[in-house]
């Protein structure tokens, strides 16, 4: 037989510091009245987001029954959504979420994402919360809070709102290689941040009010200035985002528009196109508190608790020996 490795790829003592950091997390939300639920990984529908990939499964009813695709959840904010709109308050979820084409030394397919709502919430209320949180799983954490406006004025001197598409494409061409010219504004800005802001965001920071078509599945609003912004944040530690905060979209129409127009792109981009969950527009219409949500990767924080500087470092196995 040949060998092959079989071995975790994760040390004993990660083990334990996961275990360690689950209960942390979960004593955190037992302090503060929040439920932790469970809802579905597999699903009949997935998120149109044309930025997200997700997995495919097939289920039967019996052997010989027709397949019928199903997908492993990219997330579980649609099916967490349905129950605040159920009305069971404050909620979080330990859970795992599944990406297709996402693997490196900051990315699995696999993964653990700790999710919660909180309904009345603001935006900045939340990232108090994750600040707190943050305080007790790594002692003494000071996160600096600056706008995405703010962040490119003061790492390129430019302002991402009101610039030209043309002047962000003359930045990329002078500032990264790529191998082709690229056009689209959404995707100069995401080159400009990833490759040149992000990198030196060394300390812990939280960024937010994005660029309205980074919104995503946050509410809208102008800002101090008057420009439309998404009412979004994002935690970056080490160079590397931990977190991912909405002011969450509760409009069931403007959500389907968002939807629809993800599908527009998936579809320009000749990208599999995905129908809108249904279930999540009709608990819209019923009715969702106005609340604000954030996902935070569990293994990425964890990274961060043990000095880590690949996720396969603590994880007990990653897909390469799942």
């Amino acid at each position: 037989m040949p060998s092959i490795l079989w071995q975790p790829t994760a040390s004993v003592e990660a083990m334990l510091a996961r275990a360690r950091l689950n209960q942390i997390i979960r004593d955190f939300f037992r302090e503060r009245a929040v439920l932790e639920v469970e809802t579905p990984l597999l699903s009949q529908t997935t998120g149109t987001d044309p930025n997200l990939h997700p997995v495919n499964a097939l289920y039967q009813a019996h052997p010989h029954a027709a397949a019928v695709t199903m997908y492993l959840q990219t997330s579980p904010e649609f099916a967490m959504k349905r129950l605040l709109a159920s009305g069971c308050g404050p909620v979080f979820q330990i859970c795992k979420a599944f990406r297709n084409g996402e693997s490196g030394s900051r990315h699995n397919p696999e993964f653990t994402m700790l999710e919660w709502y909180r309904p009345g919430y603001t935006l900045h209320q939340l990232m108090d919360e994750v600040e707190t949180l943050l305080l007790a799983v790594l002692g003494s954490v000071r996160c600096k809070r600056i706008t995405y406006r703010q962040l490119f004025l003061d790492y390129l001197a430019l302002d991402p709102l009101t610039c030209t598409t043309a002047t962000l494409a003359a930045l990329v061409k002078k500032t990264i290689e790529v191998t082709e010219d690229v056009c689209n504004r959404d995707t100069l800005l995401d080159l400009l941040y990833s490759h040149v802001i992000e990198p030196q965001l060394q300390q812990p920071v939280f960024i937010f009010n994005y660029p309205t078509s980074h919104a995503a599945l946050s509410r809208i609003i102008s800002d101090e200035q008057g420009e439309p912004v998404a009412l979004r944040f994002e935690l970056v530690m080490q160079g590397m985002e931990i977190a991912n905060g909405y002011d969450e979209l509760v409009d069931a129409h403007e959500q389907h528009r968002r939807f629809t127009a993800d599908q527009a792109v998936r579809s320009h981009n000749d990208m599999p196109v995905y129908p809108a969950d249904q279930r999540l527009l009709q608990a819209l219409e019923h009715g969702m508190p106005a609340c604000a949500g954030v996902a935070l990767g569990v293994d990425r924080l964890l990274m961060l608790q043990c000095g880590a500087h690949d996720i396969s470092e603590v994880l007990a196995f990653t897909h390469e020996r799942a």
